[in-house]
């Protein structure tokens, strides 16, 4: 069975993170070993939320599981907390990080244009740092922006602007810069891809379902790093993901008792693994 390591919070209630990379890589026949920044008691959507900061451990956890001499068929990040733990996880990529597997970066840390609270430019430019070490980094068109030190582009940007910041992401150091997010030519909303080996761009799309909810690209991040963990391509295994967050998404939209805070993408698991075994 392949590993996966996963680092990224805990929030306790709210359907983000590593609550939702666990079960969704775990249900795609994976095991997903954890490494938690911090535990919350909910995502930051709510007021008042608890937070604890668990930077000194994280060093602790990648030395004893050096001495047991552990490996991992692919690293997956989200969201890193402050430059100190983004600092901590470049190292676990040194330490776990071989030809053989795949560094996934998910550098969570902003939207529709505003960085999320606690985060600076700064924290952009030590992410931009940390994604020239990944294999596959997915931001959304507000992370590309920040990271390249750029204006935001907006949540319409034309094609030619997000190839230009595909380009110039691509440069930072990762084998495929992919933003997702994008309003495509077609009408669709789906993600835009470069692979630096081909020098070519990819893209693909679903049709957009009219509601905004966290956690969506957590869904997207970790069903895509289970795809690959079940071997299927770069570009199928996006195609995978895009499709099961589009099912996740109607199916909040179309029940009267969803929360309004995630998605129901537990509902949808059984669809995902039809997906994954080509039922």
């Amino acid at each position: 069975m392949k590993r996966v390591l996963s680092i990224q919070d805990i929030s306790c209630l709210g359907k983000c993170s590593l609550t939702v990379a666990l079960p969704i890589i775990s249900a795609m026949g994976v095991e997903t070993s954890i490494v938690p920044t911090a535990v919350l008691s909910t995502h930051t959507k709510f007021d008042h939320f608890t937070f604890r900061d668990l930077t000194n451990d994280m060093e602790g956890i990648k030395n004893h599981w050096v001495s047991e001499g552990f490996k991992f068929d692919a690293i997956y990040t989200g969201y890193l907390g402050s430059k100190e733990q983004v600092d901590i996880v470049s190292e676990y990529f040194s330490t776990f990080g071989n030809s053989h597997n795949y560094i996934v970066v998910d550098p969570a840390m902003a939207d529709n244009g505003k960085m999320y609270t606690g985060f600076t430019k700064d924290f952009a430019i030590t992410m931009s740092r940390l994604c020239s070490k990944a294999d596959i980094i997915l931001p959304n068109i507000s992370e590309a922006c920040f990271m390249l030190n750029r204006d935001y582009v907006g949540e319409d940007a034309p094609l030619p602007v997000i190839k230009e910041l595909l380009t110039d992401l691509i440069n930072l150091g990762s084998k495929y810069a992919v933003i997702t997010g994008v309003k495509l030519p077609d009408g669709k909303l789906g993600f835009i891809g470069y692979d630096s080996s081909s020098q070519e761009f990819f893209m693909y799309g679903t049709d957009e379902v009219p509601i905004k909810s966290h956690g969506t690209g957590d869904v997207f991040a970790s069903t895509f790093t289970g795809a690959l963990m079940n071997d299927f391509s770069v570009f199928d295994s996006l195609k995978i993901a895009a499709d099961f967050t589009c099912l996740c998404i109607q199916d909040t939209y179309t029940d009267p008792d969803a929360v309004d805070y995630a998605v129901n993408f537990e509902t949808q698991i059984p669809n995902l693994l039809k997906m994954i075994n080509n039922v």
